[in-house]
């Protein structure tokens, strides 16, 4: 499974946002932090701001705020919002497949993908940035 590079974007931003509960994020920041382009942040920030889950306040010391609820929301309903990845995105051993090792092949690719789906769906917003805070400290 690949995600494109707005739904990793958005992916980043909104773990950016939810990270600094009640603070305002830039959308500056976050393109700098990320090395993406002012552009492409304003973009996704824009989809899920209307998905109601960041806020933006304008002017001096404005940003962005996370909206949501980091206990329910998961990284699946987030990759949601910028792709459809319900369809199987594997054409090895669909129709087209003519020997068994190719529809094999294709059976296991499929079956990762839906692995991958499902842990996608399994954590949330709040799971991920405990993760991440684990990961940071030293031990």
């Amino acid at each position: 499974m690949k995600l494109q590079k707005n739904t990793l974007f958005g992916v980043y931003a909104i773990l950016e946002i939810a990270a600094r509960p009640g603070e305002q994020v830039s959308s500056a920041e976050i393109a700098r932090r990320y090395r993406i382009s002012p552009h492409h942040v304003a973009k996704v920030l824009r989809t899920l701001g209307r998905a109601r889950l960041v806020e933006s306040a304008r002017g001096q010391g404005g940003g962005y705020r996370f909206a949501g609820n980091a206990k329910r929301l998961t990284l699946m309903d987030v990759i949601h919002l910028f792709e459809d990845i319900s369809a199987p995105s594997r054409t090895l051993g669909g129709a087209g497949a003519r020997t068994g090792i190719e529809r094999g092949l294709g059976m296991v690719l499929t079956e990762i993908d839906e692995i991958a789906k499902a842990t996608f769906a399994s954590i949330t917003l709040a799971s991920m940035l405990k993760l991440l805070e684990r990961r940071k400290r030293p031990g």
